[in-house]
Formats: structure tokens, sequence, C-alpha cells
């Protein structure tokens, strides 16, 4: 799809389209309120000639999220929706969603009112000047997080910032509004292993960027366990980094080096100073030590080969069961 003309004139008689990407997992309690507070911004842009449209991916949940989906669609011909076969996860949900929309601008957002809706106007407004291709958000704040997860998230973002080689920032969410090119950018990126938050500063364009205190959900509760989140820390790692890689090669060359010189000091206190070479528990940990670095080296040596794999299969992003 061509990019929006944005020298339209918004009072014009040819109204543009903004498609509003929610994925949905278990949010049956969520998605009534999200879209009574959907509707009304939606109402708001109306005064720009700026008319909407809601894209939900039920992606494969267990709740009535996709009856009340099926609902919303039958009332309000502005709301389609996309029911995967099963969990495919959020990247594949928010990637489906980009492929359906069909507005001039794209927002991605969760369903769970921790994305503001009422900053949408003004995200809208530097993207339909043309000033920019986007308007991300970040929280400045983690207010009603559990300490740990959030000390491990401000670790997450200092550990990319070292490793990747883009600039992610911190406390970035998927909560973006994108023009039609930025979003079909992103489209052409097809790799299996996706990871958004890092896909959304690679393809560049011009960012502006929104800042918000964090809010809590408006129903339900949160489907990332820490152990999802760590898991989703380690594939962004690797999407956007082959320096662990490098990482494991380091440790090899310096371990060798070591060794070589252990050996050395132990050859001269034998012959030289004909002293016995003692120390069988010592020599046990140093056997240990070497080998976890080894297993660990191997480890990280894995994990790309098995997004290798992944990738080269080719198998389809998401499986849709129902299509509206």
């Amino acid at each position: 799809m061509k990019a929006p003309d944005l020298s339209i004139d918004s009072s014009g008689s040819a109204p543009l389209l903004i498609s509003l990407v929610v994925p949905c997992f278990n949010e049956q309690e969520a998605i009534p309120i999200f879209y009574k507070e959907a509707c009304a911004v939606l109402e708001e842009l109306k005064q720009k000639n700026i008319s909407g449209e809601f894209v939900f991916i039920d992606d494969g949940s267990k709740d009535k999220t996709l009856e009340i989906l099926d609902q919303l669609s039958k009332k309000d011909d502005r709301v389609h929706y996309l029911a995967f076969s099963r969990n495919f996860g959020k990247e594949a949900a928010l990637l489906a969603g980009l492929q359906k929309s069909k507005g001039n601008f794209v927002v991605t957002l969760d369903a769970d009112g921790q994305d503001p809706l009422c900053m949408i106007p003004g995200m809208l407004e530097p993207v339909l000047a043309g000033e920019f291709d986007c308007a991300a958000t970040r929280r400045v704040t983690r207010k009603g997080e559990p300490p740990v997860r959030s000390f491990f998230a401000r670790i997450f973002y200092k550990i990319m910032g070292v490793l990747a080689n883009i600039e992610i920032v911190d406390g970035a969410r998927d909560y973006r509004l994108m023009n039609r090119a930025y979003a079909d950018s992103i489209l052409s990126l097809t790799e299996s292993n996706r990871f958004s938050k890092g896909i959304f500063p690679w393809v560049g364009f011009r960012t502006k960027w929104f800042e918000y205190e964090n809010t809590r959900r408006v129903a339900g509760e949160t489907k990332w366990s820490f152990w999802k989140l760590f898991r989703y820390s380690i594939d962004g790692i690797m999407a956007f980094s082959a320096k662990p890689l490098a990482i494991a090669s380091v440790l090899g060359i310096l371990f060798f080096v070591v060794s070589i010189g252990l050996i050395g000091v132990i050859a001269v206190r034998r012959i030289v100073l004909g002293d016995p070479v003692a120390g069988w528990a010592s020599t046990v940990c140093i056997i240990l030590f070497c080998s976890g670095v080894q297993l660990f080296s191997t480890g990280i040596l894995g994990a790309y080969l098995s997004k290798t794999y992944t990738e080269v299969k080719r198998r389809p992003h998401y499986l849709v069961k129902i299509e509206k």
C-alpha cells in the first residue's frame, strides 16, 4: 500500500483513515472498556476529517474474548478481527494486525488500558503534519510494578544499550502511531524471530517521543510472567546483536592464555624449585569452572543455531481460524 499523501487537507472531502491494531489474549474484561474509550477518541478525530477502524487480533484466547469481538463487529462495521488457531505470541499478533490494517495511519497498542488512548490526538499531530513518520511512547516511571521486575527491566535496557547495534530507548512501549510508509517498512521485514522493540528503531525514519507515567491495567491480569519476559529479552539480544558470539570467542582465548601461563608456573616450580605439584581440590574447582565456561559458550552457539533453524524452516508466523 502506498504511503499517504500528507499534503491532503484534513478538512477536505477525502477523509484519512487511522487503524487501531490491538493484540488480545484473554482480555474479556478489558475489551469493552477499551472499545468505549477508543470510540470517544475516534469521535474527536472526526473533527479533523479522520475516520477510524479497529483491528483486533485474538491470539488464541481461552476466555470469551473472541465472542466479545464478534459481538462488536456485528454492531460496528469499523470493527474487524482475526482469530488465531492457537496462541502464537504478541509479535505474531502485531504483524497480523499491521498486515490487515488499511489506514493511512496505524496505531499499535494493548487493550489493557496501560496505553493511554487520550494521547492519540496529540501523537497524530506531528505525523499528520509530515514533521515525523512515527510517534512513539515511553514510560518514565514504573509505579505499580513488582520491584524485581522493574530492576531486571532496567538491566535489560542497559545490556541492550551495550550489545545491540541499535538504540532502544529505556521504557519504550509498543504503543506507537505511524504513517503508512513506516508501517510498510516494518512489514517488509519477514524474519520469523521478531522483536518489535528492535525492529521499530532499526527501520529508521523520523520518530517523536512522548512520555507518560505508568498506569495500571483497567481489568484482568498481566499475561507476562517473569520467565516469559526473560525469554523475550534473550530473543531481543540475539535478534539484534552478534556480540554474545564474540564474548564466547574472547572467553576461549582468555582461558587458553591463562592455561599456558599456569603450565609455565607449574613447570618452573617442578623443574627449578623441585616443588611437588599439589592441590587436588583446587584442580577440580578449576576444571569445573572451565567446563562451565565451555558449556556457557556452547549454549550461546546453540541458541543462535536454533534461531537459524527456525528461520530456514520458513513456517508461517501465525495461522488464522476466523477473519472478519
